[in-house]
């Protein structure tokens, strides 16, 4: 049976006080709770330190966003997987399709992010996702291999075991459409075969498969409930604590 891990990007929302405010109300909420999940939260770079500071003694783990593969120099702007080690992550988002579409980030950009996370000690949380147009055109189980094949290439079969996938259709993302839970399984599981296809079936089947895309409190039941679908990525239903406690609730 795969544990449930649900995790809240912020993206960018929150400066320093709303961080402190937000991880305050969870940490309180989730203390008079039995937590039967794994719970990440990955606030903006800027939030990071202050974060691990109130989450000691909690249940939840932190993440960052986001990292480049380089670990040091003349690359502004960037932040190092070292840099976010330092601040007390143990997770980070890559290959986001924000990243991806807005930031121009390639598959073979986001590979090199994997292979620096895992050296670095770091879990990454590597998201594929299709568009609206790809899915209209009936493409969606290429793009999703395209984009698992090519991000993960390389990545051996101990680092696998270390890896969360989320599956995030990028039409659903901020836009309020939710996939089916019969078309997030569908996915899910044609991502399962694939790893195991590309490692072996005890990978696959202890991988870990988020659900992203306008996951909120009242379809976090149904979507969790399904076979392949053992977790999710939430975006803005994470930035109230109320809403993202009902979805650690529906885990």
């Amino acid at each position: 049976m795969r544990r449930k891990v649900i995790a809240g990007n912020w993206k960018m929302n929150n400066d320093l006080s709303e961080s402190q405010n937000l991880i305050s109300h969870l940490v309180s909420s989730l203390s008079k709770e039995k937590v039967n999940c794994d719970v990440i939260v990955c606030p903006p770079f800027t939030s990071l330190s202050e974060a691990n500071s109130l989450l000691k003694n909690s249940v939840i783990k932190l993440g960052a966003q986001n990292m480049y593969f380089e670990e040091s120099g003349a690359f502004t702007g960037e932040i190092s997987a070292s840099m976010l080690k330092s601040t007390g992550c143990e997770y980070v988002i890559l290959g986001h399709s924000e990243r991806r579409t807005i930031f121009g980030e390639t598959d073979q950009v986001i590979n090199k992010k994997i292979k620096k996370a895992l050296q670095s000690g770091l879990l990454p949380i590597f998201c594929v996702g299709e568009t609206l147009q790809e899915r209209e055109s009936g493409v969606t189980n290429d793009i999703i291999k395209r984009q698992v094949v090519e991000g993960l290439k390389d990545i051996s079969s101990d680092d696998m075991k270390k890896i969360i996938v989320a599956y995030e259709p990028v039409w659903a993302i901020g836009t309020g459409k939710t996939a089916t839970p019969q078309q997030a399984e569908d996915v899910h599981a044609f991502i399962r075969g694939l790893v195991k296809s590309l490692y072996s079936n005890e990978i696959a089947e202890n991988l870990i498969i988020q659900y992203g895309g306008s996951v909120k409190p009242d379809n976090a039941n149904v979507l969790l409930s399904q076979a392949d679908i053992d977790g999710a990525l939430v975006g803005g239903a994470c930035l109230k604590a109320d809403s993202f406690m009902g979805i650690i609730k529906a885990a």
